[in-house]
């Protein structure tokens, strides 16, 4: 848990004023009218979970401000591209992570013997 911790962590660090930059900046030119739009339809869908699955406020954020460059067509479509990419990316580079690390780990702990 520690180390799972201490990633996440590390991560922000590295990368938070990236993604703020790119998600702020670079998918779409707004104006401040604009971007209460986009916190207002954020903060909605976030919070009424109208589907009743659990959304990630990034993702819905993102998209409410590519709703934004769609509607405008000032939307840099290379910035979607890669952060969708990189969304369909995250879940099975995750799975298999994790199951390297659960096999190397099964590999080094004594087995349980049943009497």
């Amino acid at each position: 848990m520690l180390a799972v911790a201490a990633a996440v962590v590390i991560g922000g660090l590295l990368n938070a004023k990236k993604v703020a930059v790119t998600v702020s900046e670079k998918v779409t030119p707004m104006n401040s009218g604009q971007g209460f739009t986009v916190s207002l339809i954020t903060g909605l869908l976030a919070t009424t979970a109208i589907i009743h699955l659990p959304v990630s406020t990034t993702h819905v954020s993102v998209g409410s401000i590519f709703g934004i460059g769609a509607v405008t067509k000032e939307a840099d479509l290379s910035v979607i591209r890669n952060i969708v990419l990189s969304w369909a990316l995250t879940v099975p580079l995750a799975a298999i992570s994790s199951s390297l690390i659960y096999l190397l780990d099964a590999s080094f702990s004594p087995v349980n013997m049943v009497e």
